[in-house]
């Protein structure tokens, strides 16, 4: 049931995201390609990856069909202040990597009603795992991996590929394979949660997510992705709008400087006036833009368009 309403979703929301600007060309493209998208990927939902607190954690994974060799996989892990949200209602975000050719592995997290800090850090982490000890089972590409997400999930985008194994919170994840990524897509993440604990820029929702645990400060800077900036991190791109109320703009600011420091490649794409998402049509073309050249630049062009897509 689940595959065949990811599969209805996607193919209502490409015919919606296609109509504006050349309709009758893109449309007839967008028909095309929507059409024939069962030929195209396969989706198998709901893959355990890993247990804790005896609670099954579960992928969904969207595999290009009819690929010549391994592909370039996405994994996008979904935002809610760490105490809410899931994979499936961020379906949508997945459209464009999906126009691209790549494979994608839509992540589900322990939420802070199920476990506080730093659960869902180690979870994302053992899915990085899971990923690369299944990559030639699902014909996906290990020296391309690419962590995104939006908000709590672009700060997991960030742990997953920056925590490094001396940090110990992969201890819990099955195998011994080292977990590397080629690039972090980080849509306005947090990046400093003790940040968020107390004065000012207090949230609740991270709050929440440290409960009343007596050492809560030393475990946000355990989980803060500032913490572990030093050189020879994959190459980070992060987005954030100036105007954002749920994740103060400097966390994208600071992360940038602190980057820029050591060498890392980075860069900040800023949204002018931007909030938390909810960008417009031509700022998410700008930012899908920026995209493609950092994709690039860094040597992880997309996997090529298909036929049915018209050269889209």
């Amino acid at each position: 049931m689940l595959q065949k309403l990811s599969l209805c979703v996607v193919l209502i929301a490409i015919t919606a995201l296609a109509w504006p600007g050349n309709a009758l060309a893109q449309l007839s493209d967008t028909e095309a390609w929507a059409s024939h998208l069962s030929n195209t990927y396969r989706v198998v939902p709901n893959v355990t990856y890993g247990t804790a607190n005896n609670r099954e954690n579960k992928v969904d994974l969207y595999l290009p069909r009819g690929v010549d060799g391994p592909v370039p996989v996405l994994m996008y892990i979904h935002g809610g202040g760490w105490v809410g949200g899931s994979k499936e209602g961020n379906v949508l975000r997945l459209l464009p990597w999906l126009e691209r050719g790549w494979a994608v592995v839509n992540v589900q997290y322990r939420l802070g009603a199920v476990s506080l800090a730093p659960a869902a850090v180690e979870d994302c982490l053992c899915a990085l795992r899971w990923v690369i000890r299944n990559a030639e089972r699902y014909d996906i590409d290990t020296s391309r991996i690419v962590t995104t997400g939006n908000s709590a999930g672009g700060h997991l985008a960030l742990t997953t590929g920056m925590v490094p194994a001396a940090a110990g919170l992969d201890r819990q994840c099955p195998g011994n394979e080292e977990l590397a990524v080629a690039a972090i897509i980080n849509w306005y993440g947090i990046t400093d949660v003790g940040d968020l604990l107390d004065g000012p820029n207090t949230k609740s929702y991270a709050v929440q997510w440290m409960g009343s645990m007596p050492d809560r400060h030393e475990i946000a800077e355990r989980v803060s992705p500032l913490t572990y900036v030093r050189s020879g991190l994959p190459p980070i791109l992060s987005i954030h709008g100036d105007a954002d109320p749920t994740v103060p703009y400097q966390h994208g600011v600071q992360l940038h400087e602190e980057l820029s420091r050591v060498g890392v490649t980075n860069q900040l794409h800023t949204v002018p006036g931007g909030r938390h998402g909810g960008f417009n049509r031509d700022e998410t073309v700008a930012i899908f833009e920026t995209i493609d050249r950092f994709l690039v630049t860094n040597g992880l062009a997309a996997a090529g368009s298909r036929e049915t897509t018209g050269g889209q």
